[in-house]
């Protein structure tokens, strides 16, 4: 009894782990709507995530060395040993922000001067910078899948941001 208990206790925590990383990449994905709910849900998990992700990790270690001992055939240890797999990778995944490798900035953006940008209308939100006399103005439907532009305003590079 004590060893399947082990065993679902090993299998619970890959569960959870997993779950803990997975599902703020479900919810927070570019082009879908999310309520405020869900993504304070999903940052949370996030921040939960980097420290229970390795507190379940060492757990299971202690779990899979406790059940190794009297694993007497060759696929339960193989078993054991692929358990362990999945609880590296959301440990490690824990402390990745995946947020970066959905949001890309722009290589080489390209600017216009405000008398050639048609494409913006009066009813759009931009965001603005004005350094050392020079301005520069984002608009914020344009940077909606990007959410970065590298520039230079003023002599002075920044990032902008959405």
């Amino acid at each position: 009894m004590k060893r399947r208990t082990a065993w679902f206790v090993l299998v619970l925590l890959a569960a959870l782990s997993l779950t803990l990383v997975a599902l703020p990449v479900w919810i927070i994905q570019p082009f879908k709507a999310q309520t405020q709910q869900e993504l304070s849900w999903s940052f949370a998990m996030k921040r939960w995530a980097i420290f229970a992700t390795p507190l379940a990790l060492v757990l299971s270690f202690a779990l899979v060395l406790w059940l190794w001992r009297d694993a007497r055939r060759w696929w339960r240890k193989t078993l054991l040993a692929f358990v362990l797999v999945p609880m590296l990778v959301a440990t490690w995944f824990s402390r990745q922000n995946h947020f970066e490798w959905m949001f890309k900035p722009l290589p080489k953006p390209a600017y216009a001067k405000v008398h050639d940008a048609g494409f913006v209308t009066e009813s759009d939100v931009v965001m603005a910078v004005v350094n050392n006399g020079e301005a520069a103005a984002y608009p914020v439907r344009l940077m909606a899948y990007h959410h970065l532009v590298h520039d230079v305003v003023g002599d002075t590079p920044i990032v902008a941001t959405y």
